[in-house]
């Protein structure tokens, strides 16, 4: 894409990297950039070629949430915040929790609001030193939405999910000590550790742990059942076995 595009998409070496174009508004969201970003979802999720997903964000910022400032401040009476999110950022959410590929967002300064939402439903986040993240629904009178109210619980904890909720702003270092992220720094070395994971073994894991949350044990059990007896006849399998039992 050229780099007047609100959404850039660049592959390179397996890695397809998305970043959020808007930096005269710390990278907010609009409905424009809404569609761009799925499209830029849906074709790195398609591509063959490409291993592992980045999502980040443009100047030194991650992405400031939901544009308020593209609202037209006489229709805020009429406006319907819930038709909003159906056609916006639930598809996006959806679209990235049924990603099987790994996927990362590399909080590269401010990731508040919808912005912090939409990272949550990465599979992992990296902070960098200074990055900020917060949530700031109820300072403007809103509830958490864009799949905060899904992720941020199972991440953290309920009782840390509702103190976030507050809105506090916190510092990478304690989002690492809360499990809210994976790592403080560069994301190139995790990212290449995540090109060599068996991407259909991937699939199943990440599939069977968020669902294990609304099933019974027995019913895990067996979604392990038809997980392991797909995963044990990919060829990354067979490979690791031989290699394991030469090794040996």
């Amino acid at each position: 894409m050229l780099n007047d595009s609100i959404v850039l998409y660049e592959v390179n070496n397996s890695v397809a990297t998305i970043t959020l174009n808007r930096p005269q508004v710390k990278n907010a969201l609009n409905t424009e950039m809404h569609h761009a970003l799925f499209d830029a979802l849906e074709k790195a999720k398609n591509d063959k070629s490409v291993s592992v997903i980045v999502l980040q964000g443009t100047d030194g910022a991650f992405c400031a949430g939901a544009d308020l400032k593209s609202l037209d401040i006489d229709e805020i009476g009429s406006f319907d915040y819930g038709n909003y999110l159906r056609e916006t950022y639930n598809p996006l959410i959806l679209q990235l929790a049924s990603i099987e590929k790994p996927t990362v967002s590399y909080l590269n300064g401010i990731a508040v609001g919808a912005g912090l939402s939409i990272a949550l439903a990465c599979d992992y986040r990296v902070a960098s030193e200074d990055a900020k993240l917060g949530l700031g629904f109820l300072k403007i009178g809103l509830a958490p939405d864009a799949g905060a109210s899904y992720f941020l619980p199972r991440l953290v904890g309920l009782g840390k999910a509702m103190e976030l909720a507050l809105g506090e702003v916190i510092s990478a270092k304690e989002a690492l000590q809360i499990h809210l992220i994976t790592k403080i720094g560069q994301p190139d070395d995790f990212i290449e550790q995540l090109k060599h994971v068996p991407k259909k073994a991937f699939g199943l894991t990440k599939r069977n742990l968020c669902q294990g949350f609304e099933h019974s044990l027995a019913e895990v059990l067996e979604m392990e059942v038809s997980a392991q007896r797909k995963a044990g006849q990919t060829p990354e399998h067979k490979a690791a076995i031989e290699r394991f039992v030469k090794k040996k």
